[in-house]
């Protein structure tokens, strides 16, 4: 039987719910929809151009045995790489939040490495060592690699924001470690696993770097040989309409798996540090574990890299074009970052707090979007642009507005499960004070979701510094990135000149990791 202030809590979130639009702030609002339409401009460049030759041409393309081989190839690597991932992702993020493994600290910052390094350098480092490994299981090890952080992250950020106090609760009424683990913490965990869980999904079936490397032909490869070669761009355009599909799938069983995303809390609300659980005579073996993932995700394609460093070092390095490939990296992903974080949090808000459909389709059109291949996003950009704004083909701008629209998502999956984990109770008690909804966001909503947003901030910031296909077609006329100076010396196999690009790559992404822990550990 239910007390009453359990009933008057459910009917405040009921009620928070079913507020529609003024559940959250107008602002908010407005700044979602606007995100979410300016996320959906690419599939209009899709639509226009698969319709080119048309509708027949399209069901033509569409219904080839072809097509359904890619499709079939694409959606197993996405599955498989997903499930795998999970596994690693859920398993790493408990053990080094909630358990007494030795040198957590050091696992909590070296497990997200590896989302710096890029498919294309991470493939090629397997293929050199393991060249019967190239196919599907090649392209299986190099994505789970680089992307189980995708999940590491948001369930770290999530479990440091669980109420342990429920976890003394449950202890008192008889249930041992492992049972509260199972019962009660992955449950509490669930919307940050399976928004990294989508992240995942979206990013394998957008990758090109590890299918083209491994020589496994999947819908990117197909699509960006297509644009490459110029001559079938309408048959480009539908394959990508094809792959949208399949990502509104991976979106919808995301939703189903997410569940309603409500928290619990215990008391007034404020939840304090859990306890980490004793391992015991286990610690050895866990830390083993762990052990091997950073060998498997990082150190083979770091000692590769450092191969063709050494390699390189007697020839030289031309420091200033270095420095110049750090800045103009650090600058732009500085620049995104900043624009993805602005759109997504009024996203990932509006998508918590409210549960109306037109609400939840603007978080999911920000989704769909990712699992485009960034040559689509650039194309899609550039045929924008000339045509609405022309001034500003190959400036800055347009490139930021690439990334942004690439990597929102990125973002909006962290602050969403951060801001589900937290009890609306909160908010409703700040505007019991008078105080506006905007105020309410600003004060309250925001300070709760910041665990979300620097794990979203971090996240983007890490992605952008290796993408490759946008930054090609948009970047300004004389800028150079790590990446794209990554990409002409080992386009060309010389892996000697790029290892200083990959090694940079990867020190520059430590530090936002680093700086990420330590704020978690602090809090």
């Amino acid at each position: 039987m239910m007390t009453k202030e359990a009933v008057s809590d459910r009917e405040s979130v009921v009620r928070h719910r079913a507020s529609g639009p003024l559940g959250v702030s107008p602002v908010v609002a407005v700044v979602a929809v606007f995100a979410a339409t300016t996320a959906a401009l690419p599939l209009l460049y899709l639509l226009i151009q698969a319709s080119s030759r048309g509708l027949d041409n399209v069901v033509q393309e569409i219904w080839q045995r072809r097509t359904f081989d890619l499709a079939l190839r694409s959606l197993s690597l996405a599955l498989v790489v997903t499930s795998l991932s999970l596994v690693v992702g859920v398993c790493s993020a408990f053990f080094v939040v909630r358990t007494n493994l030795p040198g957590y600290r050091i696992f909590a910052v070296v497990l997200v490495l590896p989302l710096a390094i890029p498919s294309y350098v991470a493939a090629y480092a397997w293929i050199s060592w393991l060249p019967w490994l190239a196919g599907f299981w090649g392209a299986v090890l190099v994505l789970t690699s680089i992307s189980f952080p995708f999940i590491f992250l948001p369930v770290v950020a999530s479990l440091r924001r669980i109420d342990a106090r429920q976890d003394d609760v449950a202890r008192s009424l008889g249930l041992t470690s492992s049972q509260v683990a199972f019962r009660l913490t992955l449950r509490q965990i669930r919307p940050a696993a399976t928004a990294g869980a989508l992240m995942v999904g979206l990013y394998s079936l957008s990758d090109f770097g590890a299918v083209a490397t491994m020589r496994f032909e999947s819908f990117t490869w197909v699509i960006f040989g297509a644009y490459r070669a110029g001559f079938n761009p309408t048959r480009a355009a539908v394959l990508s309409l094809v792959l949208v599909v399949i990502s509104v799938i991976f979106v919808w069983l995301e939703f189903v798996a997410r569940g309603d995303g409500r928290a619990a809390t215990v008391g007034a609300g404020v939840s304090h540090s859990p306890d980490r659980v004793d391992l015991g005579a286990s610690r050895i073996p866990a830390a083993a574990l762990l052990v091997g993932v950073v060998v498997v995700t990082l150190a083979i394609p770091l000692v590769l890299v450092l191969r063709w460093f050494f390699e390189a070092a007697g020839t030289g390095v031309d420091s200033s074009e270095l420095l110049g490939a750090v800045r103009q990296t650090v600058f732009v992903s500085f620049l995104a970052t900043a624009g993805a974080i602005f759109f997504a949090v009024p996203a990932a808000v509006l998508a918590a707090r409210v549960k109306a459909r037109w609400a939840q389709s603007t978080e999911r059109i920000v989704f769909v979007i990712h699992a485009l291949p960034g040559i689509v996003i650039g194309l899609a950009v550039v045929y924008l642009g000339i045509r609405l704004v022309p001034s500003m083909y190959q400036r800055l701008p347009m490139l930021i507005f690439a990334y942004v629209v690439l990597f929102m998502s990125l973002a909006v999956g962290s602050v969403r499960a951060s801001v589900e984990i937290s009890p609306i109770a909160l908010e409703d008690s700040a505007r019991s004070l008078g105080l506006s909804r905007f105020t309410v966001f600003r004060k309250v909503t925001l300070p709760l979701a910041r665990p979300g947003i620097m794990t979203g901030a971090a996240l983007v910031f890490l992605t952008v510094m290796k993408e490759l296909p946008a930054t090609i077609l948009l970047r300004p006329t004389g800028m150079d990135t790590l990446a794209t100076e990554l990409w002409n010396r080992t386009s060309v196999a010389d892996y000697a000149a790029a290892s200083p690009y990959a090694l940079l790559l990867i020190l520059i992404a430590a530090i936002p990791a680093a700086l990420l822990t330590v704020t978690r550990e602090t809090r």
